[in-house]
């Protein structure tokens, strides 16, 4: 016997479901994935030299010195470029006013993240939930004082009733925190397969999307509203 659309029988549940586990919903266009790209790639170049200038052991075992202070400098000068092409696109466009935007339901996520409460009670979000926004936000202004006491220590006498004992040591303890965000970001990134595939293709399952980002395709219909059935 076979269960009706309508039916309450496990056939018919199945029946159901199999269209949204199989729909994909545009979660990021190409110009988003680029910028994300470059910004990481970026970011990792600048880590790395710097753990390679800072840290003794890696210091010797890669030498160089001087080529390597050159990639990390020119690295973080770069750093911001990957964002200021990506303001061309509509689509980044509306992405960073929704970064820059705190709604109710985030204010929730964030008492339900304090209290640990359970995973359904961190479930509604915007696009991005609160979290990735406050990273959003805390690392652009990071990247704007690393640039800053860069640019300070590279050219002494930029500003100086700032000595660059005071640039090197900001700069310094900025880094880390940097460092250890970074690792942060990547290792939820890593723990959310789905996430990833949208960043890597640009689509995400319609059941991931009204799962864990409810508010998004109720109030952003039109921007994800390109649905693909493979």
């Amino acid at each position: 016997m076979t269960s009706t659309a309508g039916s309450t029988g496990p056939t018919g549940v199945a029946t159901r479901r199999q269209p949204e586990r199989s729909a994909r919903v545009l979660r990021f266009t190409r110009a988003e994935r680029w910028v994300h790209r470059g910004t990481g790639l970026l970011m990792l170049l600048c880590l790395t030299t710097a753990a390679c200038l800072y840290l003794g052991p890696l210091a010797q075992l890669v030498g160089r010195r001087h080529l390597v202070a050159t990639v990390h400098e020119w690295s973080g000068i770069l750093l911001p470029l990957p964002l200021l092409l990506g303001l061309v696109s509509p689509a980044f466009r509306a992405d960073l006013r929704r970064l820059n935007r705190f709604a109710a339901y985030d204010r929730r996520w964030l008492r339900a993240a304090r209290k640990r409460l359970t995973a359904p009670d961190l479930r509604p979000a915007g696009k991005f939930n609160a979290g990735q926004k406050l990273y959003a936000g805390w690392l652009a202004g990071a990247v704007l004082v690393m640039t800053a006491t860069g640019l300070l220590m590279w050219f002494t006498g930029l500003l100086p009733a700032v000595s660059r004992t005071s640039a090197i040591f900001v700069h310094d303890v900025l880094a880390w925190a940097i460092a250890l965000v970074v690792i942060g970001h990547m290792r939820k990134a890593f723990q959310d397969p789905e996430a990833r595939l949208g960043m890597r293709t640009g689509y995400v399952s319609l059941g991931w999307a009204r799962r864990w980002h409810t508010h998004w395709l109720a109030e952003d219909r039109p921007a994800a509203q390109d649905t693909r059935d493979p």
